[in-house]
């Protein structure tokens, strides 16, 4: 599709033929795919999936973030136009990725669903594919980190965040956005020296021996100390990124469940996640984006944003070892 076509091409959600290249159509008008990416559940062929986790059962003070995904996804509308600024290729002509679509689960059997998202993931791994994950609140990162490790072994993970997210909580059963890496931790998801919290800035008596660089490290050391910090950290592992939108500051991302001012810029992440081209990433997500808390649509933005950065991460990646 070329930009002369955009007067007749319209849905390509549904009517691309073409898993590659970029998409013109309307950014007012249309099914409103991630990226316009085709919507597909045959994997054949397909290098990165892109899906959606609609869930939150409780949150710290708002939730919403189960409308996250579709957020995302409309907000992605003004980004398919072009490749992504400063990476110097475009990730969406040189790789086969589509919009898997959304986890099903019975909203009324909640006990069901870390398994049916552990499912969903290792299902996309098994066809040989990555996946970038909307969510959704931070708990669905852990059912994901299941799925990657029994592929991958325990793998390096990147959180970034306000929150470490390591409140002690050995009862494996709850279902809790506030534990999730305290469990993966426990469980050998991830190993707590390969693993990196980053724009932390809330009190937790223990992280696990987490390494952390806190939201004031990122300001005072500065974008390039802390890409350089976290590429020492994680090495050449196979390495997931998890990316809660509150790791931003309200005043770039208010539509949060836990909002936590003094944290990360939008151009500080931006250059971070930049930064990371050359790690070994094998997979991420985008959580925690609760559109009714924000008319504006700026956090949707800034979770597609961070969404597409981790497209062209995996890209990188699969440049790099090919």
């Amino acid at each position: 599709m070329a930009l002369e076509d955009a007067k007749n091409e319209i849905d390509m959600a549904f009517t691309r033929q073409d898993l590659r290249g970029l998409a013109f159509e309307n950014a007012f008008a249309g099914a409103t795919s991630f990226l316009r990416r085709r919507y597909s559940k045959d994997l054949t062929g397909v290098d990165l999936a892109v899906t959606g986790v609609p869930f939150d059962q409780a949150v710290t003070h708002r939730p919403g973030t189960r409308f996250g995904p579709r957020a995302i996804r409309e907000a992605s509308t003004l980004q398919a136009f072009d490749a992504p600024y400063g990476w110097g290729y475009d990730p969406l002509s040189e790789m086969s990725v589509v919009d898997y679509g959304d986890v099903a689960f019975d909203y009324a059997h909640t006990a069901s669903f870390p398994d049916r998202v552990q499912a969903h993931i290792a299902h996309i791994l098994a066809a040989g594919a990555g996946t970038v994950t909307l969510g959704g609140d931070h708990f669905i990162t852990l059912p994901i980190l299941r799925a990657y490790a029994e592929r991958f072994g325990p793998v390096a993970l990147i959180q970034f965040d306000a929150h470490s997210d390591t409140w002690a909580d050995d009862d494996m059963s709850r279902i809790d956005h506030g534990t999730f890496l305290y469990k993966a931790i426990k469980l050998g998801l991830v190993e707590a020296p390969t693993t990196v919290s980053v724009g932390i800035r809330t009190d937790n008596p223990d992280t696990l021996g987490v390494n952390t660089l806190d939201a004031p490290f990122v300001h005072q050391r500065g974008v390039d100390e802390t890409v350089a910090r976290i590429k020492d950290i994680v090495g050449s592992r196979p390495t997931y990124v998890t990316f809660d939108i509150d790791c931003l500051d309200p005043a770039f991302a208010p539509g949060t469940g836990t909002p936590v001012w003094g944290g990360l810029a939008s151009w500080q992440a931006a250059a971070i996640l930049r930064g990371l081209a050359g790690i070994n990433l094998v997979g991420g997500d985008v959580v925690e984006v609760s559109p009714p808390y924000d008319t504006t649509g700026a956090t949707a933005i800034a979770g597609a944003h961070v969404a597409m950065e981790l497209i062209a991460l995996y890209g990188w990646t699969r440049r790099s070892t090919a």
